[in-house]
């Protein structure tokens, strides 16, 4: 076997398991999307996923690919990029996704992305393979991303608060239920914008290690960002039940008024990272925003003891996925 077709069985893959951690961030993340839409009885889960899964693979029309070259060229050096960093890069995010699914906890599988990306380029070359703007960009926008989404989601919940108070309840539910179904289309049409592009990024940057297209290319193949944005919408479709329920109820109870606020104001916060090419998580953001529309009706609706204890899994998140990643990056040295 001639080491072209070594390295065409290699790429194909590596692109198999780009698209798969692209999938599992759908299913992942699906519970950000349709959690609050779900949780006040506004659509029914199979309902709510097709309409998310619909709006992510839509974003491809809307969003350019600033995130995607961020991921791509801007978190760790080219240079240092081989084979085995991406490969230890997607399983270290990959199996951190599946262990904060199965205990339903809502991390970020951008994050985790971010720390194997890191842990594989600090395990091959050290300190010199991380690209500073890029990794503290990311790390910033983990505050930054949740304050953000808390202060829309408080803010939109005050605004509309005074704009019907004089409306009574089952008047104010009805319009609100309409609402909802916009604000989670939206949601979800920014969730795939931004974490779609997670992948597209990674296998953009294989391809120009690879020497499959250069680095002067301003945008990968086609059939990278369609098939990019299938996955992350089949992955959504299939839905990570486990931590709807966390995302949904458990921090505080959601009506739609509330519902509409948490998602716009997550929707916003997604927009502008896409617009900037910023890779925010997703399930920072609405955590954020659920978090400030409780806070905003009384502090005593929100469970500060839960949401204590996912900002522990964010807080983790990035240096885990990191150690997984360097581990998998040691192994995958000997059969790839």
């Amino acid at each position: 076997m001639s080491t072209l077709e070594i390295s065409m069985w290699v790429m194909v893959l590596l692109v198999g398991l780009a698209l798969l951690f692209d999938f599992m961030n759908g299913f992942h993340d699906a519970a950000n999307s349709i959690a609050t839409v779900v949780s006040t009885g506004v659509l029914k889960p199979q309902q709510a996923v097709a309409l998310a899964a619909f709006f992510n693979f839509i974003a491809i029309l809307v969003f350019q690919l600033k995130v995607a070259a961020t991921v791509g060229k801007g978190t760790i050096d080219p240079a240092v990029v081989d084979h085995v960093v991406i490969f230890g890069a997607l399983s270290g995010a990959i199996v951190w996704n599946v262990i904060t699914w199965w205990f339903g906890i809502p991390s970020s599988s951008s994050h985790a992305l971010i720390g194997g990306l890191v842990g594989a380029g600090l395990a091959k070359a050290g300190p010199v393979a991380l690209i500073s703007s890029g990794v503290i960009k990311t790390i910033l926008f983990i505050l930054v991303s949740p304050l953000l989404g808390f202060t829309l989601g408080a803010l939109l919940t005050l605004l509309f608060s005074w704009l019907c108070f004089r409306m009574s309840p089952a008047y104010v539910d009805r319009w609100f239920r309409r609402l909802q179904l916009v604000s989670a289309s939206m949601y979800s049409l920014g969730h795939g914008g931004n974490d779609a592009q997670k992948t597209i990024g990674i296998i953009w940057l294989l391809l120009i290690t690879g020497g499959y297209i250069s680095t002067t290319d301003t945008a990968p193949p086609m059939w990278v960002i369609v098939s990019c944005y299938v996955a992350i919408g089949l992955g959504t479709l299939f839905g990570g039940w486990r931590i709807v329920k966390t995302m949904g109820q458990k921090i505080t109870k959601l009506k739609p008024f509330g519902g509409f606020c948490a998602e716009t104001g997550g929707a916003m916060t997604l927009f502008l990272a896409g617009a900037l090419g910023i890779p925010v998580s997703t399930t920072h953001t609405i955590t954020g925003a659920i978090v400030g529309v409780g806070s905003a009706r009384r502090a005593s609706s929100v469970r500060w003891g839960l949401a204590g204890s996912i900002v522990w899994a964010w807080v983790l998140t990035i240096p885990a996925s990191a150690l997984m990643a360097a581990a998998a990056w040691w192994l995958g040295r000997f059969f790839l």
